[in-house]
């Protein structure tokens, strides 16, 4: 058995290694036009910032080593022009001859990776704009920086890579602006949770400029002037980090199937519309875990499995690839944010039959040194509370939490299984009740009618006519940190002793720090008869999205 592999990195190469494990005696073949076929494309920028000084360490195989331990034949600076499936043949071009000659296949999987997007905007092809996605585009940059003696920069596009390049920027020591089309960056959090965000990239230096694009792009003395929808700037270097497209070019040009967005339609084994052929990673159309429909989720732990699921199947065993949830993590300074699932966005969007909850938990013991909140954002189902996503933004303890609740959206569990799971506790790591056992804890609450939950969005449209109560219960102290206009204050430790205060006739809109004392205020007064309401998320959600 003959395969050829067209791409390396995580899916061509993985599905390379897979192969090779599985049958001692196929001959492989593995194209890639660049001339790195297995790096860390996710620790680039972190070599651009200098956190990864060694250029070495990202480059996980060389050809050399590839071919001594798997017995591959790669050939890199090799661009497969061409796909003949009747004869199962294709043309390749040696990038560094000239030369094209044709090699046939048995089977073919293709990894071709997604390509970023470069938006027509005049001047985009200017000296100074880059785009990253290889080790040739690190190095570019690198080398520019060095060169021009840059001091600045801007960043189009605010998602996972241009806000790691904010960072690594900042710390190679440029002055860095994000400008962001839409109202705030990392696109798979809401508003509400990209706010802590916002600020902690403000508190480290980095400019944003939200709501706004680049319109045009011109050389000027001192480097690049660039034109706003909204206002100018100039920069030394100005990053293009806007969004990948599948590169699919190749699979549509042969008759493969592809969606709308040039997603590589594959069945749930990897194979396209051709019996012979096979796609994985960031080309190929997935099928979304929560909505069951296609997505574009370029990831490296997706690209890895389904390089690995190809392989299998190529050499007869059945394996399958079921769907992608987009489970992700992203450092931001000291900051880490992490989602995975759908958001409320999206959930809207799918008009599914949802709610939320918002949580502020301790990454572990607070009395332990160190102990800092995470802010925890969990959109579950009505009814039977299945989760259906999470976005946490904190600092330690934010990875293992969700991916618990990626693992919870994965297997279809549901707040009451979350409150069952028996999870690791010492007061560095954590605490006898877990956040992700809380967040269990909270939602049953709902579902079960504890308490009734009223969100930031709704607070400033309440009404200050006297018709309803709105109440704080936060200490005298907080209340110095700023309240909200229209609630009264009565902290909770006298709530009992002063309940008679407030009228039975009217609903009760009550709120704390955090949430967690106003759900045991709306307890009291729920069992007094009173209607009780809790914010959700408490004042420090409200005022961190208000805060701009």
């Amino acid at each position: 058995m003959k395969v050829l592999i067209i791409g390396g990195v995580a899916g061509g190469a993985t599905a390379a290694a897979r192969l090779r494990r599985l049958n001692e005696r196929a001959e492989i073949v593995l194209f890639e036009k660049g001339g790195y076929i297995s790096f860390a494309n996710c620790g680039l920028p972190y070599h651009i910032g200098g956190v990864i000084d060694d250029r070495n360490e990202l480059l996980l195989q060389t050809p050399e080593s590839f071919n001594r331990r798997f017995n591959i034949d790669v050939r890199v600076f090799s661009e497969v022009i061409s796909i003949d499936r009747a004869a199962r043949r294709v043309s390749v071009k040696n990038l560094t001859t000239g030369e094209v000659y044709g090699e046939g296949y048995d089977k073919l999987i293709l990894s071709p990776g997604a390509a970023p997007i470069r938006p027509e905007i005049p001047g985009i092809d200017a000296k100074g704009v880059f785009t990253l996605r290889n080790v040739a585009d690190m190095d570019k940059i690198i080398e520019h920086i060095r060169a021009a003696r840059a001091k600045t920069a801007v960043i189009a596009g605010g998602g996972y890579i241009g806000v790691e390049m904010a960072e690594n920027l900042k710390r190679a020591g440029l002055d860095v602006s994000i400008i962001q089309r839409s109202e705030h960056v990392v696109a798979p959090l809401d508003y509400d949770m990209a706010c802590d965000v916002h600020r902690h990239l403000r508190q480290n230096g980095v400019k944003l400029y939200l709501n706004n694009e680049v319109a045009a792009i011109s050389k000027a003395a001192d480097g690049l002037k660039i034109t706003l929808k909204d206002g100018d700037l100039s920069a030394d270097l100005l990053m293009i980090a806007v969004g990948v497209r599948p590169e699919s070019g190749l699979a549509s040009a042969c008759g493969l199937a592809v969606n709308e967005r040039g997603g590589i339609i594959v069945d749930s084994r990897m194979k396209t519309s051709d019996d012979d052929i096979y796609a994985v990673g960031d080309a190929v159309a997935v099928t979304d875990t929560v909505t069951k429909q296609s997505a574009q989720i370029p990831l490296a732990g997706p690209a890895n499995k389904q390089g690995r699921i190809a392989a299998d199947n190529i050499c007869g065993l059945d394996s399958e690839y079921e769907s992608a949830q987009g489970s992700a993590i992203l450092k931001v300074f000291e900051l880490t944010v992490a989602t995975t699932g759908i958001n409320e966005a999206a959930a809207k969007r799918q008009k599914l039959n949802c709610d939320k909850i918002y949580a502020w938990s301790p990454g572990h013991a607070g009395y332990y040194p160190g102990s800092k909140p995470m802010s925890i954002k969990v959109i579950f189902e009505k009814g039977r509370g299945k989760i259906l996503g999470a976005q946490i933004v904190g600092f330690d303890g934010v990875d293992k939490r969700c991916d618990l609740l990626a693992a919870a959206v994965r297997l279809g569990l549901t707040a009451g299984d979350l409150t069952k799971l028996e999870l690791c506790y010492a007061p560095p790591y954590g605490s006898a009740k877990d956040p992700v056992n809380m967040v269990g804890y909270m939602i049953e609450n709902v579902l079960g009618g504890m308490v009734k939950n009223f969100h930031w969005h709704e607070v400033d449209s309440l009404p200050r006519d006297g018709s309803v109560t709105l109440l704080d219960v936060r200490s005298p102290i907080e209340l110095r940190a700023g309240k909200i206009d229209g609630f009264i204050n009565i902290p909770l430790d006298d709530l009992r002793a002063r309940i008679s205060e407030l009228p039975k006739a009217k609903p009760v809109y009550v709120h704390c720090h955090s949430g967690q004392r106003s759900y045991i205020a709306a307890r009291i007064l729920a069992q007094n008869g009173y209607e009780a309401y809790n914010l959700s998320g408490g004042f420090r959600l409200y005022k961190s999205i208000m805060t701009r």
